[in-house]
């Protein structure tokens, strides 16, 4: 069974801490981005987001979005993906991710979101 608590280390260094999940699935937590995001005036940022009840399914689906804390512009990145267990008992996340940074006018827009 895959449990999302915990604290969670992806390839490019970033850290995710997420705090006990609620009982309908919803959890709260921290985020900040490794040294591949090349910026290193983001700040520790909070995360919100929800699960599958992993009692009904082993490897269940999430999702969460974080609001980062920067003092120039604004910009949300909503994750999804899914929680696996291995062979080994081991779990890893695999989710993809769409990043949104505030636009000036809607001529700006297209390039806003990556």
């Amino acid at each position: 069974q895959c449990l999302l608590s915990g604290s969670w280390r992806s390839d490019t260094g970033c850290r995710m801490i997420v705090f006990a999940l609620g009982k309908d699935g919803s959890f709260s937590g921290s985020y900040l981005p490794g040294p591949a995001a090349g910026n290193s005036e983001i700040l520790t940022s909070p995360l919100k987001g929800s699960q599958q009840d992993a009692e009904l399914v082993p490897q269940p689906i999430f999702s969460f979005t974080v609001h980062w804390k920067l003092q120039e512009t604004s910009r949300t990145t909503a994750f999804l993906g899914q929680c696996y267990v291995g062979t080994n008992g081991e779990e890893t996340l695999h989710a993809l991710w769409l990043l949104r940074e505030a636009a000036d006018s809607p001529a700006e827009d297209w390039k806003a979101t990556r």
